[in-house]
């Protein structure tokens, strides 16, 4: 169990990878936590299927764990942790355009994962965030595979343009040359 008797925030992340190594794994939760959010709109963005995406980021979050010691500090831990997930969509894009698509049974009721209930009282604004989010969602889908991820770690994720490159296995000028074409589209 994590000790609530100081700031988690505070704690740097190669604070926390040095004793997760050291033998305290429920640190990582700290991680996982930190960083769920990006790791997930940009699996998301690769993916383009909610459900899929769950998996992808939690198959990463296991190969991180599990290649934590192969961490070596070149670049941010965001960054490296970032670059694992990408590779993980990736991988599960290719492979599932090698498979037939097959569609849910009956147990599944055509429900999917992306259900989210919010705090706020008022139906209007809940109805009108959900609809933006929606539009935002396809228009992110609908642009070409090699802007999608650019866009949103630049613009949704907030990432540096080095950061992208390097997350991305793109230069610089790719990166920029993709969000300046995203954003247009």
């Amino acid at each position: 169990m994590i000790d609530a008797g100081f700031d988690i925030e505070a704690l740097a992340d190669e604070d926390i990878i040095k004793r997760v190594l050291s033998g305290e794994r429920d640190m990582f939760e700290i991680i996982m936590r930190r960083y769920n959010r990006r790791i997930y709109r940009t699996v998301r963005s690769i993916v383009r299927d909610d459900v899929e995406a769950e998996d992808v980021v939690q198959d990463a979050y296991v190969r991180a764990y599990t290649n934590l010691g192969q961490f070596a500090g070149l670049a941010k831990f965001s960054t490296w942790l970032t670059r694992i997930a990408v590779n993980e969509a990736l991988a599960r894009v290719r492979m599932k355009k090698r498979l037939v698509h097959v569609q849910p049974g009956e147990a599944a009721n055509g429900i999917g994962m992306n259900i989210y209930v919010s705090k706020t009282p008022d139906p209007e604004q809940n109805t009108l965030a959900k609809e933006l989010a929606s539009m935002l969602e396809e228009a992110v889908d609908s642009l070409p595979e090699a802007y999608r991820s650019v866009f949103v770690l630049r613009q949704i994720e907030d990432m540096s343009t080095a950061e992208t490159a390097e997350c991305l296995d793109l230069s610089e000028e790719a990166v920029k040359v993709r969000f300046f074409r995203a954003r247009a589209l």
